[in-house]
């Protein structure tokens, strides 16, 4: 079992296995827009979504980043069974989370994989 990482916005990396808990806020300085998530290892905060577009009831939103964080972790649990080590992004453009080989990122030819898209995900 490889190494699972998980891309913050700034391009940073953290250790999955290091984040203690993952959680969303509202994002935007306006009541109405946006969410951020976070994921907090060794007591620092990691911003993984910011997302200040998406509109709507604070409900809304804050369901939507629900799905979002369920869909972290299901893609960190398929990354967990990679054999090499693997890296969990967050792709705005199809509001998915992606997993790419390490290898891959480090410049190694080849393509990311959708994993987890946010619809897909089912919050109760």
């Amino acid at each position: 079992m490889g190494d699972v990482w998980i891309r913050t916005i700034s391009h940073g990396l953290v250790r999955a296995d290091r984040v203690t808990e993952i959680a969303s806020s509202r994002g935007s300085v306006h009541e109405e827009r946006g969410y951020s998530i976070k994921a907090v290892a060794e007591g620092k905060a990691y911003i993984l979504i910011d997302n200040s577009d998406l509109e709507g009831s604070a409900n809304a939103r804050f369901r939507h980043a629900g799905q979002m964080q369920a869909g972290l972790l299901l893609a960190v649990d398929a990354a967990s069974s990679a054999a090499a080590p693997t890296v969990v992004s967050y792709e705005q453009d199809g509001e998915r989370w992606v997993i790419t080989a390490a290898s891959d990122i480090a410049g190694a030819a080849g393509q990311a994989a959708p994993v987890v898209e946010a619809n897909a995900v089912k919050i109760s």
